[in-house]
């Protein structure tokens, strides 16, 4: 199997909102610190207006908690995309489960922090929450993984490029004092990949 360096990606979920605003930030991993003074990781990928308060409300005992377990990403191809992510960038998975029901074909893999990303046909999304399929828009998401050294955004870089993906932007020096490159999966998905020395993964 290629190169671990992916094995445990601590990730960056978000997605714009009506106002401009990216409505959505979540880390798996090490939260970032309240308060706490510094550039974004995801910069690079794209310009903002600004994001929301990273303070968590500690006070309501119920309702939904500030936690995302499994992040799905439709795919066209299933085999194709388990290979990219297994083979190609080292994901740990079981492989494709769930064939003997209709629609129900999947594949997980283990993230950091007990987070799981999972890999589903968009026919099967689009059979189980009753929509119809719409033409794919990249820019409607993008996931951040964060690394400890410029030199392992050149190593993930080149290790997705072997594998298959389609470079958006080289690894490059960031305005902002980091360094970054963007790519996409088979299925157009971007991820980003940021060395940022004020947002470090532990691990």
């Amino acid at each position: 199997m290629p190169g671990k360096t992916l094995t445990r990606p601590h990730m960056a979920i978000f997605q714009a909102g009506r106002n401009g605003l990216f409505s959505v930030t979540v880390i798996a991993g090490e939260m970032p610190r309240v308060g706490k003074a510094g550039p974004l990781p995801w910069r690079s990928c794209g310009q903002y207006r600004g994001v929301r308060s990273n303070r968590l409300d500690t006070s309501r005992s119920q309702g939904m908690r500030a936690r995302i377990s499994v992040v799905t990403l439709g795919v066209d191809d299933l085999d194709r995309s388990v290979e990219f992510y297994r083979e190609g960038l080292g994901l740990a998975t079981q492989g494709i489960v769930g064939k003997e029901f209709e629609h129900g074909a999947v594949a997980f893999f283990e993230l950091s922090a007990g987070m799981m990303l999972a890999l589903w046909p968009r026919d099967s999304i689009s059979h189980d929450v009753g929509i119809s399929k719409a033409p794919v828009s990249p820019t409607e998401f993008t996931i951040g993984h964060n690394v400890t050294s410029r030199g392992e955004v050149d190593a993930v870089m080149a290790e997705a490029k072997q594998a298959g993906a389609h470079i958006l932007k080289p690894a490059h020096e960031t305005f902002w004092g980091g360094y970054a490159g963007c790519f996409q999966d088979p299925d157009q998905h971007i991820w980003e990949i940021v060395w940022n020395p004020d947002f470090l993964p532990e691990d």
